[in-house]
């Protein structure tokens, strides 16, 4: 509520005001006051004119207001001024004046030609006020300011500060040079994507930290590029509240808060980190196939001979029939070499199964098959540019995880790509290609892996999945175990395989595996 106006008594006349007061007015007022000739001859100066300009009232009257000026003033200025008084009409503007002891001092000067009945200009009342410490502080904020920017814009680092609006319409007010660096690889505002990578990595995270405007620590998250190359920043916020400035909040404070992001490009470090993991991962598959192709080995000798043992089995137990039969001679010379025979290839066969090597167990974790997959194209790429083949990768973005066994499930989809790739050069056809896809359903991940090879004839699709079973022939050294490790590992994870029947562009194999 304004403040109640004093009451008027009857005497007082509300249209006039009396001369004194307009005297006592201008000598007690805090601005600079002076009233001049047409001539800019000085005719009166108030107390605050006296304590700005260091002149009492003998030293100025009759002086012109040149006194005041000092030579830093650019010519133009004094012309524009004058310009404008001759014309009668109002100046506004900065000076640089001196003082009675030489030092200076800016002056924000208002310059009024006061104009008599007959049209002319009788004086010109001048009002001003030193502005010098404010001239200071706005130059000082300036050079804190640029000071600011310029180690900002220095920094090795990227730098862009947003000023968060309702409705998640942040606008950037800061960034330097590195952050623009990064526009032609992320896009016109680099910070949304680096945004949506955090807020996915940290979840309900980022959203408790922006509400109580903690500052989170470096974290590590990638981008993915349109060409499909992967970016990794290592990254940091901090939230920084600002007050409004405006006037309605001088009495009511109101703030605005700012995100500081600072992102540093570790895609170099990374892409060395995953080097060394992608060949400690080739070392390891390598090892594992070694490892399997001993076992297919040993299986194989073993397979191959519990059939001539079989025979033998059933020869023995024929004699031994035929002996009894006649009540022979116990001790017959054939049947006891048949016996000796069935107890060697017994223990040689007990020696072989003993050494097929086992398999090593493998820990259940949270697995994203995208990054398995992924894996595997990584582990191909020297095969796929040695046949020309050309890879058509469609993960799905919301791949969600499954629960399984990473290495094993790395060995099974590697078994795939590489019989792809092997019948797509049997093929030897123009058209190489190799089509893998992800997409997630209800209670499953459905992978699918085609390639444009010859396909698997319709009596074939069964047998593929038996042991030892191979369409390569044996100048090829390939024991037909592939398939049957996989769908091991397949049904190891409660999932299913097969060769899809209705697809004749080549082969296509779909894998199913359970959600979590």
């Amino acid at each position: 509520m304004a403040p109640e106006e004093p009451q008027q008594t009857a005497s007082e006349e509300p249209d006039r005001v009396p001369l004194d007061l307009f005297r006592q007015a201008v000598e007690q007022s805090a601005l600079a006051i002076s009233i001049t000739d047409p001539q800019s001859r000085i005719l009166y100066a108030n107390t605050a004119f006296q304590r700005v300009t260091g002149y009492d009232t003998a030293e100025i009257t009759g002086q012109k207001e040149s006194i005041l000026s000092y030579k830093v003033t650019p010519k133009l200025v004094y012309e524009t001024m004058w310009a404008q008084l001759l014309r009668q009409r109002p100046w506004n503007g900065l000076l640089v004046n001196r003082r009675k002891d030489g030092s200076r001092y800016l002056a924000e000067l208002t310059i009024t030609p006061v104009v008599g009945e007959d049209g002319k200009t009788s004086h010109y009342l001048g009002m001003h006020r030193d502005v010098t410490e404010m001239h200071r502080l706005e130059r000082q904020a300036q050079n804190s300011k640029r000071r600011l920017e310029s180690l900002v814009d220095a920094a090795q680092v990227a730098i862009v500060m947003l000023e968060e609006k309702e409705g998640g319409k942040d606008r950037v007010v800061l960034d330097n040079q590195e952050y623009k660096k990064l526009i032609g690889d992320l896009g016109p505002e680099p910070v949304r994507p680096i945004l949506a990578a955090l807020r996915a990595r940290l979840g309900a995270g980022f959203d408790e930290a922006r509400r109580k405007g903690q500052a989170l620590a470096p974290q590590e998250i990638h981008v993915d590029r349109p060409d499909g190359r992967r970016r990794w920043f290592a990254c940091s916020i901090s939230w920084i509240d600002e007050l409004d400035g405006e006037a309605d909040t001088f009495y009511e404070p109101r703030r605005h808060r700012f995100m500081l992001l600072t992102f540093q490009d570790i895609t170099p470090l990374k892409e060395q980190q995953e080097a060394i993991r992608i060949n400690g991962l080739r070392a390891l598959l390598a090892e594992q196939e070694r490892i399997q192709s001993l076992r297919e080995a040993l299986s194989g000798a073993v397979f191959q001979l519990q059939g001539p043992f079989n025979m033998l089995a059933a020869a023995l137990r024929i004699l031994e029939r035929k002996v009894e039969a006649r009540q022979g001679d116990v001790n017959d010379p054939v049947l006891a070499s048949l016996q000796e025979a069935m107890k060697s290839g017994s223990e040689a066969l007990e020696t072989l199964r003993a050494c097929v090597p086992t398999q090593a167990t493998e820990a259940t974790s949270t697995v994203n098959l995208n990054e398995v997959l992924r894996d595997v194209l990584h582990l191909a790429t020297p095969k796929l540019l040695a046949n020309g083949v050309v890879v058509e990768w469609q993960p799905d973005p919301a791949l969600p995880p499954i629960a399984g066994r990473p290495r094993q499930l790395t060995t099974l989809f590697k078994h795939l790509v590489d019989n792809a790739l092997e019948a797509i050069h049997e093929a030897r056809r123009k058209q190489r290609e190799l089509r893998i896809s992800t997409l997630p359903h209800a209670d499953h991940v459905a992978i699918t892996v085609e390639d444009s090879g010859p396909g698997i004839p319709e009596e074939w699709r069964l047998k593929a999945f038996e042991p030892f079973f191979t369409t390569k022939g044996a100048d090829h050294q390939h024991m037909g175990m592939g398939l049957t490790v996989a769908q091991e590992i397949v049904a190891g994870h409660g999932g299913f395989i097969e060769i899809d029947p209705e697809f004749n562009g080549g082969c296509r194999m779909r894998v199913q595996l359970p959600l979590v």
